[in-house]
C-alpha cells in the first residue's frame, strides 16, 4: 500500500523547477532524528508532496520514492541517509500553508504542530483534500 510523505525545500537551494528538471535526485541534507526515521519508513511508490518552505510557503507538486534510504555521503559522521525521488507531475494550483491552517480537515498535520520537521507523514484523507485543493486527481 502507498503511504504519503511531505518533504520540504527551500526554493533557493533547490525549488520544484530544479525538480522536473532533473527528473530524479537524492534527498539529501536532513539532519533531524525524526525526520530521518521518517525518511527510512519510505518505501519504493510512497508518493511525497514536494513543499517550498522559508519562500512560498505552499505545496507546488508530487514526487514518487524510487530509491530506498541509504547513506548520505554529505554527513561526515555517517549518521544519517536519504532516498531518491522522481518529480511525478505538478499541482495546478499551489496549495499555500495558510489554507492548510485554516482548514479544519488538514490543520492536524505535522506541517502546522511541527513547522520545522523537513519529513513528514500524510494520512491519506489529508493527501485527498490537497491534491483536491491543488486540481490533481489523489
Amino acid at each position: 500500500m502507498t503511504a504519503y510523505w511531505l518533504v520540504k525545500s527551500e526554493p533557493a537551494a533547490w525549488s520544484w523547477d530544479d525538480q522536473v528538471r532533473d527528473g530524479t535526485t537524492h534527498w539529501h541534507g536532513v539532519r533531524n532524528y525524526q525526520a530521518s526515521n521518517n525518511l527510512k519508513a519510505m518505501k519504493l511508490g510512497d508518493l511525497a508532496f514536494f513543499y517550498h518552505s522559508v519562500t512560498g510557503k505552499e505545496i507546488v507538486g508530487v514526487v514518487e520514492v524510487v530509491k530506498l534510504y541509504y547513506p548520505d555521503p554529505s554527513d561526515p559522521k555517517g549518521i544519517f541517509g536519504m532516498v531518491d525521488v522522481k518529480a511525478v507531475k505538478p499541482f495546478a494550483t499551489p496549495v499555500t500553508l495558510e489554507q492548510i491552517k485554516h482548514d479544519d480537515q488538514l490543520n492536524h498535520l505535522a506541517l502546522i504542530r511541527q513547522s520545522r520537521l523537513s519529513v513528514m507523514p500524510i494520512d491519506v484523507e489529508a493527501w485527498k483534500r490537497i491534491c483536491a485543493l491543488g486540481g490533481i486527481t489523489a
